[in-house]
């Protein structure tokens, strides 16, 4: 006869909740939930990935990457162009560590295909909000998931470091869509905390792995007493493995990096920036989206900042800009010297981008408004070409007037990058309908970049 498992442990946690532990950042995906999804490929010894930057309100392309010193002041606003170390071209002067890395990455300025909705849906799916399948699209991060599964046990496969936001449609970590929670993004930051949350434990507390192990081991051997192991899910046992490995904790510590390079990255401010409702200003979580590529992590979406500077009295757009882009300069900037110190521009690809550009006749209030008719887009590693300008916009930054670049196929060039052909891969939508990663009879991938 078998016996059954009683209703708690003897601190009072039930083996539900502590088998749920790991998944309280996931939107309800447990452990067990979360290796069933991973199937074979969970073996996986090498892999590409993808860290995705979301400047949350719609960054002004106008006074950043795409300046138009000719156009008139009511156009071409307060700041003034910088020369970049790539012959020709020039970008704002409050980026000059950008601006002397530009042969490092490469700089997109026809991007179009928006909607003027403040949502990271259109980032992290290279769709628009509307007509869509039942249960949605799903985001890059669990398309990689559901085809590729995870890199290494015990480590996710899709991140999101958003911290809590008070704008639902940019606090968006990637939602699976169609796909289900078991390709969810794991959301350590989801509630606010600035490190890894697991049941109660942060991150600082697992320097002391001994007492922590202890705890685990204690509660691991009253279920091998009470439960007979061999009827307990298979998946459940690697559950039980994996809330006793650090892997993850150790990838979002960057106590555990050279301080010297924490310092390059800037720092920053864990408060909400800009207006109060968007996302932080701090560089750390550059840091911690490349610890977790290269502790397996396939995707890493990080919201960053707060770019909807529509004016006073919150500020004029130049106001917000003097605040925002010195920090956002040396944060993307550390990024990029680090991917390529590191020798990982030849397998994680990096994209940052807004929901979309601004308008660019400045408002009575000193702000731009929304502008989804042409936008910018930073990409590099991952095998992306770096040092190109790829499309112009006309005269006074309204839209592409030279090779428009659609966001599918900044999409298309992340999955080719990441080995997924566009042209043959499908998921099942909810009724076994197999769908295409992006639209590929309209867009193909960025031929210039790869």
């Amino acid at each position: 006869m078998s016996r059954r498992l009683p209703a708690q442990f003897c601190d009072g946690l039930n083996r539900r909740s502590f088998l749920r532990a790991g998944g309280l950042a996931m939107g309800g995906l447990t452990l067990p939930e979360l290796l069933r999804a991973q199937g074979e490929n969970r073996y996986r010894l090498g892999h590409k990935a993808c860290i995705m930057i979301f400047l949350a309100g719609g960054p002004p392309h106008q006074d950043m990457f795409d300046m138009k010193p000719d156009a008139p002041s009511e156009i071409r606003g307060e700041f003034s162009p910088i020369s970049t170390n790539l012959p020709g071209v020039q970008i704002c002067e409050h980026l000059p560590q950008l601006a002397s890395r530009m042969d490092r990455y490469s700089l997109i300025r026809s991007i179009y295909g928006a909607k003027d909705r403040h949502d990271a849906f259109q980032c992290l799916t290279g769709r628009l909000n509307e007509n869509q399948p039942v249960g949605g699209w799903p985001s890059l991060g669990s398309v990689i998931s559901k085809i590729r599964g995870t890199a290494k046990r015990g480590i996710p496969p899709f991140i999101s470091l958003n911290p809590k936001m008070k704008v639902s449609g940019w606090s968006n970590p990637g939602d699976a869509g169609f796909l289900g929670k078991s390709h969810s993004p794991f959301t350590p930051n989801a509630d606010g905390a600035a490190n890894l949350d697991l049941q109660g434990v942060d991150v600082s507390q697992f320097k002391s792995r001994s007492a922590l192990l202890a705890d685990l081991d204690r509660m691991k051997r009253q279920v091998d007493k009470i439960v007979e192991l061999e009827g307990v899910d298979a998946f459940t046992e690697q559950a039980l493995g994996i809330l006793t490995s650090s892997k993850l904790s150790d990838a979002l510590d960057i106590t555990k990096e050279d301080p010297k390079l924490v310092e390059r990255y800037g720092g920053g401010s864990y408060e909400y920036a800009g207006y109060g409702d968007g996302a932080c200003l701090h560089n750390d979580y550059f840091i911690k989206a490349r610890r977790l590529v290269e502790a397996g992590v396939r995707t890493v979406t990080v919201a960053y900042g707060r770019w909807d500077w529509h004016g006073q009295p919150h500020g004029t757009n130049f106001e917000n800009a003097r605040d925002h882009l010195p920090f956002f300069d040396q944060g993307v900037s550390a990024l990029v010297d680090d991917i390529y110190e590191r020798g990982l521009d030849r397998d994680v690809s990096v994209v940052v981008w807004g929901e979309f550009g601004r308008t660019p006749r400045i408002n009575a209030k000193g702000g731009r408004d929304h502008w989804p008719r042409a936008s910018f887009a930073l990409m590099f590693g991952g095998g992306v070409q770096p040092g190109r300008v790829i499309g112009a916009t006309n005269k006074y930054g309204e839209e592409p007037s030279e090779r428009p670049v659609h966001i599918q196929e900044v999409f298309a060039t992340l999955y080719h990058n990441l080995g997924i052909d566009t042209e043959t891969a499908t998921v099942n939508d909810l009724s076994g309908r197999p769908r295409y990663l992006v639209d590929h009879t309209q867009y193909g991938k960025i031929d210039e970049l790869v």
